[in-house]
């Protein structure tokens, strides 16, 4: 079932994705809070991550690169902001330089993952990325960020 609507609202500054999985919340947070699990998923399908560091609590820093076709690499930063298992999560995101230091001169977003499980085990999980700015939504649409996080969540099928 995975990705059943992408919607960004320039007026809001968010970028929303819904996706959907017959499976408990519990399996469907797994793959959030297991960092093997999360490389499996996280980035669109030609861009496989890894990550290096994975504190998944408050206040903890987690760091990752993707691995494009060609062997470029592109690195990510997350600041842990709110964990509450297995239903929400709320973290800065941005992109990084090689030792996984945020990039000064680029804007980072906030993203909050909600989970909700219905009866027989049928989970939904939103995503919503929160952008500082217009220019700094449009800097990432245009870079492919919605086609991307709808290509990593459609991967999650496979590994439930």
């Amino acid at each position: 079932m995975t990705v059943t609507s992408v919607h960004h609202d320039p007026d809001a500054l968010t970028l929303s994705i819904r996706a959907e999985f017959d499976e408990p919340v519990a399996a469907v947070w797994d793959l959030w809070n297991d960092p093997r699990k999360l490389e499996r998923w996280w980035g669109p399908p030609t861009w496989p991550a890894t990550f290096v560091r994975h504190e998944l609590a408050p206040g903890g820093e987690i760091s990752y690169f993707m691995t494009g076709p060609d062997g470029d690499t592109s690195h990510g930063w997350w600041k842990v902001l709110v964990v509450e298992p297995p239903h929400h999560l709320e973290f800065h995101n941005g992109l990084a330089n090689e030792s996984g230091a945020p990039l000064a001169d680029t804007p980072f977003m906030l993203m909050n993952v909600d989970l909700r499980e219905e009866p027989p085990h049928h989970t939904t999980m939103d995503v919503v990325t929160i952008f500082p700015s217009v220019l700094a939504m449009e800097k990432f649409l245009g870079m492919g960020m919605a086609e991307g996080m709808a290509g990593a969540l459609s991967q999650i099928d496979d590994l439930l």
